[in-house]
């Protein structure tokens, strides 16, 4: 007999063997990031805060070992005439659904809101939020079976348009999407849906055979993706899918179809574009690039002092600070080391307050740390660049001095991005992860060295729980935050040195 949750059903929709693992053989699959269960946690924040949006409402605690008592007390407070139950469970045709919000009208009929921690604002469409209709459709599928007449089917989704200002407004920060009548529109194929899906699942034992492809990646990234492209087809860590990205139509399925996953095992009458030659070929023969004349013109065009700059953010789902938006970039900290034509380096830093919005102070620190006529150097600078933007719409006495840092930004990563230097052990990749190790080792085992914090996601999880922690443990991680940024922009003084030998 059929067993499926709604997350089953949409994992189902996705990849029938993906479902199948998930029942079946679930030790394959790659277990949740620590990027996922943060998400996992943001979802569940937001989605009780949604419930404030249908406020008396009651809720039904999840209990894996008793949904018979779900499904009872869902049941018992619609006969009490409750109007709003959150987490409402129902069963129908052996699929389990939750609804996140049920809202009941007076004349009996309700209404779905499935509540999600993505975005929405005036210039999305529907088709950015199809995955979620197809979660929508079949708890409209459910309630419908159940007897229920569903009149209305929304998503509720972040506002990034609402701007907070000193109290939250929860009217404001959500956007309940009707998608009503798209969910009408996929009524009728899900009984044959469900019908498929029995039958893959009849066979405990034989694993469905379904190849690699977009759908792999599309509309989620599949926790089976190394179970399946590593260990059964054998796709190596760099591939064809690496110099041509993974899309419905992408040259690399061809290439694979063929039996071709191997870069070096790409024909010499493939077409490719100049870049993607390059790269190929640097593969095959294992051959360094160094363009000297176009590293030199990025060289030449380089003035001193070169201020150095790496900004620390991390972001809230629900705005907490006034003047912010939801999962806003919030600027916490940043590192400078001004690089003087004599080779003499000095090192500035700013690490904000926790439990403060930082962003003044970071501000106003910045414009007297960097003049607003200097040359100033960031590693993918577009990212330093819009919060630079934002913090003098945020802030207008420091509007001018931040915006003419911006003007002044070069980005470190264009030598790397054009491919004017690459080194085969790149991969055709250009973030600073993969062009340190290849041009300055040392800097890579100086990251593993640190202790407490070693990367960018480390700094953003650990600054907004600062305010939580004891003194002896926040003095720690501050410290640990400040020698970590300190070395982000000490490796781009480094990567910089290395350019200027690499034309000698």
């Amino acid at each position: 007999m059929l067993s499926l949750s709604k997350s089953l059903y949409t994992r189902g929709l996705q990849c029938e063997k993906s479902l199948w693992l998930k029942k079946y053989k679930k030790e394959v699959l790659t277990p949740p990031s620590a990027q996922a269960k943060s998400a996992f946690k943001t979802g569940d924040m937001v989605g009780s805060l949604a419930c404030k949006l249908f406020p008396h409402g009651k809720e039904i605690p999840f209990d894996i070992k008793n949904i018979d008592g779900m499904l009872k007390l869902t049941q018992e407070h619609i006969d009490n005439g409750i109007k709003d139950i959150y987490e409402a469970t129902f069963k129908y045709a052996g699929v389990l659904v939750m609804v996140d919000i049920l809202h009941i009208n007076e004349d009996g009929s309700v209404e779905i809101c499935e509540v999600k921690s993505s975005t929405w604002n005036s210039k999305k469409k529907i088709k950015d939020i199809q995955k979620y209709i197809e979660d929508a459709s079949i708890q409209h599928y459910v309630l419908d079976g159940c007897g229920f007449n569903v009149v209305k089917t929304s998503i509720v989704l972040l506002n990034t348009e609402y701007v907070r200002g000193s109290e939250l407004e929860i009217d404001k920060l959500f956007s309940i999407v009707d998608v009503t009548s798209h969910v009408l529109k996929l009524q009728d194929e899900i009984p044959a849906t469900l019908n498929g899906f029995g039958t893959v699942l009849e066979d405990k034992t034989t694993e469905p055979n379904v190849d690699i492809g977009w759908h792999c990646k599309n509309p989620y990234d599949c926790d089976a993706f190394d179970y399946c492209w590593k260990m059964q087809r054998k796709i190596p860590e760099y591939s064809v899918f690496d110099i041509f990205s993974l899309t419905k139509k992408s040259k690399a399925l061809d290439l694979y179809e063929q039996g071709i996953v191997k870069v070096e095992d790409i024909p010499d009458d493939f077409t490719l574009t100049s870049t993607q030659k390059n790269l190929v070929d640097s593969w095959k023969q294992q051959t360094k690039i160094v363009d000297k004349k176009e590293i030199g013109k990025f060289l030449d065009s380089l003035k001193y002092p070169i201020y150095h700059f790496d900004f620390e953010t991390y972001q809230n789902a629900v705005p907490k600070f006034e003047g912010t938006k939801a999962f806003q970039q919030i600027t916490f900290q940043y590192s400078l080391h001004v690089e003087h034509e004599n080779g003499n380096i000095e090192h500035k830093e700013f690490l904000g307050k926790e439990g403060t919005d930082p962003r003044e102070e970071l501000a106003k620190q910045i414009v007297q740390d960097i003049p607003d006529d200097v040359m100033v150097m960031a590693y993918h600078s577009r990212f330093e660049q819009d919060r630079l933007e934002e913090l003098a719409k945020a802030f207008p006495e420091y509007s001018k001095h931040l915006l003419c840092i911006a003007d002044n930004l070069v980005d470190l990563e264009l030598p790397f991005k054009q491919k004017s230097y690459y080194v085969p052990e790149m991969k055709g990749k250009s973030s600073i992860k993969v062009v340190l190790p290849s041009l300055v080792p040392e800097m890579e085992k100086a990251y593993k060295d640190l202790s407490l914090i070693q990367n960018g996601g480390d700094a953003m999880d650990v600054f907004p729980k600062l305010e939580e922690m004891s003194g002896d443990d926040k003095k720690k991680y501050r410290e640990a935050l400040l020698e970590y940024c300190k070395l982000d922009t000490l490796a781009m003084v480094k990567v910089l040195e290395k350019l200027r030998e690499s034309i000698k």
